[in-house]
């Protein structure tokens, strides 16, 4: 049921060294016509492998860009500060990076950082692009300056649901991040079981942060679901699984894509298998369309791991960097004419379809599965 194969539409020592690897250095090329993209991001905390992987993956085609001459002989550079996946933290940054000057705003990391953010965006008339996060509360109301190169989290959540009712599993819980994030991916899940006259069985929350999932465990075990969807991040939703199968829970873990795959996979080890993921992006372990072989071979020269996580940045970059080739490498009010002039663009397999009342690019999402050995399956 997860082959599906249809074609898409025609920072503690290993943070610093990974976000200062040789090679992902920009090639070298003027710095004083360079163009400076900042981003915040969980670079360190429960969250890092999120931060980095994406950073990594967007570094990663930064230097591809770079080493053909960037954007007509300038170099982009992506200035990354670390949040720690908290919401002040990401407020700070935002400021320092907005009084720096960059052109624009890019891959932050996360919903409560992203809604820290958006409004400073906003009121700066900032570009804020690819935020890693399918949060509604980040795309409506309509906002001129924040452009989604993900799809949403009620996308995900509706082919969850839909896929978990079509096989006749109906008594659904949700384990959730007691945060806007996690109450993003609720919002979804109510919303689709809503259209199948249903509501979740139970729902229960951790702390953004916290792997103390007692409560919740007991909580969902005492309603007996056949399937809990969960929406937090890796290191909660591994506590989760590993305890509620101590407590003899049998059903099955759907989590979405914010979760971190590879890094979920990590943390529960043998304990992954059979936990299923939604993902928005290509599937990047084979060159399944031209823009995964094109990430799979830069990531394995590079040395950088391939997973969805880096693959989304590289598709993010890839992106930005076409709308700044369209401007000449300006930022502003030009960079956000140029967005909404990305009418179904094909990336080599995975198209992206802005335009100028639509900042929703893509609405792709499928299923996967962890194996015991941790890899993926479709």
């Amino acid at each position: 049921m997860f082959h599906r194969r249809k074609a898409l539409r025609t920072f503690g020592a290993a943070a610093c060294a990974a976000l200062a690897a040789p090679a992902l250095r920009a090639q070298e090329l003027p710095r004083a016509g360079r163009i400076v993209l900042g981003q915040s991001a969980a670079l360190s905390g429960a969250a890092a492998q999120l931060g980095l992987q994406f950073h990594a993956g967007a570094r990663l085609y930064f230097a591809r860009l770079n080493g053909r001459g960037g954007i007509f002989g300038r170099a982009v550079e992506l200035k990354s500060l670390d949040d720690g996946y908290e919401p002040d933290r990401c407020e700070r940054n935002t400021r320092q990076l907005l009084d720096e000057g960059v052109a624009a705003l890019f891959g932050f990391i996360g919903t409560p950082t992203s809604l820290a953010a958006l409004p400073l965006a906003t009121a700066a008339r900032m570009p804020f692009i690819a935020p890693f996060t399918g949060a509604q509360g980040l795309r409506e109301p309509f906002n001129r300056y924040a452009f989604h190169v993900r799809a949403s989290y009620f996308d995900e959540t509706a082919r969850i649901v839909n896929h978990l009712t079509s096989i006749g599993l109906k008594n659904i819980a949700v384990f959730h991040q007691n945060d806007s994030y996690g109450q993003a991916g609720l919002a979804g899940v109510v919303r689709a079981l809503a259209a199948q006259q249903s509501k979740p069985v139970v729902t229960a929350t951790v702390e953004r942060n916290s792997v103390d999932v007692a409560q919740a465990v007991k909580t969902i075990a005492a309603a007996r679901p056949e399937a809990v969807v969960q929406i937090s991040a890796y290191k909660s939703c591994a506590a989760f699984v590993r305890e509620a199968r101590k407590a003899g829970f049998v059903g099955q873990f759907y989590n979405v894509s914010f979760v971190g795959t590879a890094a979920l996979a990590a943390e529960l080890g043998a304990e992954a298998r059979g936990v299923v993921v939604s993902q928005v992006m290509p599937y990047p372990f084979a060159a399944t369309t031209p823009i995964a072989g094109e990430f799979l071979a830069a990531a394995q020269t590079a040395n950088v791991d391939v997973n969805y996580s880096s693959i989304e940045g590289y598709v993010a970059a890839r992106t930005l960097a076409e709308a700044l080739r369209r401007t000449g490498g300006a930022g502003g009010e030009a960079l956000v004419a140029a967005f909404e002039g990305l009418r179904e663009f094909n990336l080599g397999g995975f198209f992206i379809d802005f335009g100028p009342a639509k900042r929703a690019g893509s609405s792709f999402v499928e299923l996967t599965i962890l194996g015991a050995d941790g890899k993926v399956r479709r």
